[in-house]
């Protein structure tokens, strides 16, 4: 039972496993069905356990993770799952059709090479090929990280729902860096179109662009976001309960920092980009485990690479 797991270090430091996953294994969420914790995963019901509550009015203080050595092991998970919850509610995941686990800094992948028309074959003729080969280069992953300062004193008495929120917050501009680099992924090899100055016009000829796949997704600057949704055909158009406009003809208009002013993207993002990762979050869990909180890591190594390059149309600017 949940109440019964030693936890200890050794179990953040387990070969190919998260701390989750070493404690699923210990306690298997699947020995919970039917019963009241059957909606909490092996972490969650180890907050339970010591009672730390993570949110809400009677939320705990950080320090209330130091009342022992083993409730001390529990911190930098939450560490981990607040910074990885801003990362994830930026907007890769909007952007992404798969994401792909790479255990070198170095990924080969696959290319598609669709070129031959899709047309009738004549009685006897050759079939148009389609042909898939190992890339010809590779893509280099890249380390994106950043440095946490806070020392135990300066947050041991801080809210644990006001201390995730700042967590999350740097995994919200941890994404927004790393999304820059898809953006630029997404942009190279593309013939632009191009226009002096945006109108409703031109993002109607961007979604005329697209042949075989469709443009469900737009990806904006902040300026051309305020831009599109000052534009008289989207007057009646509302926002959804994420904050994000769909325009007239489908697409969703997603706006973020990590474009540039002078693009627009517009892709299927079932098919435009393969997100490639070689670990989840990294984080330095000994000084945490330890309040050395002076001075703690937290990053992810990670890289893009195009799938179907008809699944991306830019629209340039000026």
């Amino acid at each position: 039972m949940y109440n019964e797991i030693k936890l200890e270090k050794g179990l953040y430091n387990l070969s190919g496993k998260s701390f989750t996953a070493a404690l699923e294994e210990l306690d298997p969420s699947s020995a919970y069905i039917g019963t009241p914790l059957e909606k909490l995963d092996a972490y969650e019901r180890q907050l339970k356990r010591f009672s730390i509550r993570v949110s809400g009015s009677d939320c705990d203080r950080v320090e209330k993770f130091f009342s022992s050595t083993e409730t001390a092991v529990l911190f930098p998970e939450f560490v981990t799952r607040s910074i990885r919850k801003g990362f994830d509610e930026a907007v890769l995941n909007s952007i992404c059709a798969v994401k792909t686990s790479c255990e070198s800094g170095q990924y080969l992948g696959c290319t598609l090479d669709d070129s031959a028309a899709y047309a009738v074959t004549a009685q006897g003729g050759a079939l148009p090929a389609s042909t898939v080969t190992e890339a010809s280069s590779a893509t280099v992953l890249a380390k994106y990280g950043r440095l946490i300062n806070a020392s135990y004193e300066a947050v041991r008495q801080q809210r644990l729902d006001v201390f995730g929120v700042m967590l999350r917050s740097i995994g919200v501009k941890l994404a927004s860096a790393v999304t820059a680099k898809a953006l630029e992924v997404l942009a190279q090899n593309v013939t632009p179109i191009t226009t002096s100055s945006l109108s409703y016009a031109d993002l109607v000829s961007l979604y005329g662009s697209f042949g075989s796949f469709d443009m469900n997704t737009v990806i904006v600057s902040p300026a051309s976001a305020s831009k599109i949704a000052a534009m008289s055909q989207l007057s009646e158009i509302k926002a959804d309960e994420n904050g994000r406009i769909r325009l007239p003809f489908g697409a969703e208009l997603i706006k973020t920092g990590a474009a540039d002013d002078s693009k627009i993207i517009g892709i299927d993002k079932n098919f435009a980009l393969e997100f490639i990762t070689s670990s989840d979050l990294l984080m330095e869990t000994d000084k945490l485990i330890d309040r050395q909180l002076d001075s703690i890591t937290v990053s992810i190594t990670c890289g893009f690479k195009k799938i179907a390059s008809d699944a991306v149309k830019v629209l340039t600017i000026g």
